[in-house]
């Protein structure tokens, strides 16, 4: 699960992807879903059965508090082996990392570009080495960007050194035409050359380069087929995206005949319209009038992919 717990950051990365409903602004999302009180978080973990969970923003420790609260939260409700990572553009102290023990396993972080060349005299190499002492996992994940080369004089420092591929977004895409960068293709959201900057990096096993199109294509399709296996409905069609697919008829007359035969399980009606298996709805739908159309859509009442007409 991605536990976002606040769009606000003491930094302004140019190439910052957050959308304009989260940058800035002291939201909380577990996954897609706006958080209004804990229990969310855990009904959104136990919907996708989640084996851990990353902790981003925004910039995560400028809420201390509520991260020690969510985190605590996750390792009572789960147990211990619920693996917790957290993303941080700071360098945690010493009483931070005390705040995060047994709490947090991970901690990536995050160091700005400009600070790559001389990584080794900054806070971000003492932070590393001191979680380290303190048992925590440690690494670095940045973007790709030029001058990644420099952070591998860190590795020793390191238990990873996490690139992610530069990726295009619509509050960025200004800083990025300013730069002169352009989308890889029309079809992903990598740009242009990002991954050669990877390339500046030495082959260690410490070294991991996760593409754009992983994260679209796989990361975000598990996450979708696990929510979908523990929360669609029977008549609903789960996709091998993880999307959801059902039939809808907005009818425009009595329903005696459509739902004859039907068992309680086989649809739903949700404000006078009428939700079942899509091929229920095409294979009967001619009994009577109204509105028919086939949705697909994330599963759990998620964003809406495609409506198709019958």
């Amino acid at each position: 699960m991605v536990l976002f717990v606040t769009g606000r950051c003491h930094r302004t990365c140019w190439y910052c992807p957050l959308s304009r409903e989260r940058k800035g602004l002291d939201v909380v999302f577990a996954n897609d879903r706006l958080v209004a009180s804990p229990s969310d978080i855990i009904r959104e973990a136990e919907n996708m059965s989640a084996l851990g969970t990353g902790v981003t923003g925004g910039e995560p420790l400028l809420v201390l508090d509520r991260v020690v609260e969510y985190c605590t939260l996750l390792k009572e409700h789960f147990g211990p082996d619920h693996q917790i990572h957290l993303y941080t553009g700071l360098a945690p102290n010493e009483p931070m990392l005390g705040r995060l023990q047994g709490l947090v396993d991970e901690i990536r972080l995050h160091p700005p570009h400009e600070s790559w060349p001389c990584i080794l005299d900054t806070d971000f190499a003492r932070s590393a080495a001191l979680a380290r002492r303190m048992g925590f996992t440690i690494g670095i994940e940045v973007p790709s960007l030029p001058g990644l080369g420099d952070l591998a004089a860190a590795l020793p420092l390191l238990d990873f050194l996490n690139i992610n591929e530069l990726e295009w977004g619509e509050t960025c895409a200004a800083a990025m035409r300013e730069r002169g960068l352009e989308p890889e293709d029309g079809l992903h959201n990598a740009v242009k050359g990002a991954r050669q900057w990877a390339e500046e990096l030495p082959a260690d096993p410490k070294v991991h380069l996760c593409s754009s199109v992983f994260k679209d294509s796989v990361q975000l399709r598990e996450r979708l087929k696990r929510i979908a296996a523990n929360t669609a409905r029977p008549f609903e069609e789960v996709t091998d995206d993880g999307t959801v697919v059902y039939g809808v008829l907005e009818p425009a007359g009595s329903l005696d005949g459509f739902l004859d035969g039907l068992d309680g399980d086989d649809y739903e009606i949700c404000e006078g319209r009428v939700e079942t298996a899509w091929w229920v709805l095409a294979d009967h739908a001619a009994l009577v009038p109204g509105r028919k159309y086939v949705v697909e859509r994330y599963p759990n009442g998620g964003m809406v992919v495609e409506v198709t007409p019958l």
